[in-house]
């Protein structure tokens, strides 16, 4: 049952009724459907449970399954590393060693993590953008198999986003195209537009070309993946392209995730790829080479 106060902290003691039960039931079985796609957000856990018929297209039924997934969560029957929390920013702290032979160990182990610029030599530098940041670890997880960027925004007033992404772009001394998620709605659709000629016309005063590309939502995304539906706010009188609504979070994980392969991988060379690999994996084994003889060389 649940507390009779708003929960704090750890709730180990938390037995769920029967309806939260089901529910968590089903959360449990999308989280394992889903599991190389993790964490994913509250908004996307919802909408593949409302495609599964588990929940209702209302938002009592969406702050529901929020507060159940909250009490699993404080209870640990929900591992808290699997859903992403939008609100939360984080900055780390400065890295620190206990001592010498503590710092030569990280060293070592980023050896192993050693990379080369995996879209030198590619005919376009590729940046990932997505209007949800809950979205966003998903898209990472394809960007640093290709050395891509991803980056996330909303809203119609981050100036200083468009013009750092113009910057990129001039610094990049080649064309680069923005591969764009966001909501299939008016103002998704008028954001992409506002976001694409801000950062072109930025890009474009010094010289620089910039390309953006819509790959999710779309109009033909809707119909093909049957993803739920709302009609367009009366309240919001800018042009849009359909007659009904959806947000990015409704494409399931595994589609989200094989749209943007696909946009990816239609941009670059697979020999150039290849040729990067091969090289990035032969300078870590020398530096592997170089350090294997400890700190005492120095």
């Amino acid at each position: 049952m649940m507390p009779n106060k708003r929960p704090r902290g750890p709730q180990p003691q938390w037995r769920p009724k029967r309806e939260t039960l089901r529910v968590l039931t089903a959360v449990d079985t999308v989280l394992d459907r889903y599991s190389d796609h993790l964490p994913v957000s509250l908004r996307q856990l919802f909408y593949v449970l409302l495609s599964d018929g588990v929940l209702e297209k209302t938002e009592r039924d969406y702050k529901r399954m929020c507060e159940y997934v909250g009490m699993a969560r404080r209870a640990g029957r929900i591992q808290w590393d699997v859903i992403r929390d939008d609100t939360q920013i984080a900055v780390d702290a400065p890295p620190s060693f206990s001592g010498p032979e503590d710092f030569w160990t990280a060293v070592e182990s980023a050896a192993d993590e050693y990379r080369v610029d995996r879209q030198a030599g590619q005919p376009v530098r590729l940046e990932l953008w997505c209007e949800t940041a809950g979205m966003v670890p998903q898209l990472v997880r394809i960007g640093q198999e290709f050395g891509i960027s991803c980056f996330s925004g909303g809203g119609f007033d981050g100036l200083a986003g468009k013009h750092d992404a113009a910057q990129r772009a001039m610094a990049g001394a080649r064309r680069t195209r923005v591969l764009h998620i966001g909501d299939y709605d008016q103002s998704g659709e008028h954001m992409f537009t506002a976001l694409a000629e801000d950062v072109i016309a930025f890009a474009g005063s010094a010289g620089a070309e910039v390309e953006f590309e819509r790959v999710a939502v779309t109009g033909e995304q809707v119909t093909t993946y049957h993803l739920p539906t709302v009609p367009p706010k009366t309240t919001d009188r800018r042009s849009f392209s359909g007659t009904a609504t959806t947000q990015a979070e409704a494409l399931p994980p595994d589609i989200l995730a094989a749209l943007v392969r696909r946009a990816v991988e239609a941009q670059r060379d697979p020999e150039v790829y290849q040729q990067a690999l091969a090289r990035e994996e032969a300078e870590r084994r020398a530096i592997r080479a170089l350090l294997s003889c400890g700190p005492d060389r120095r």
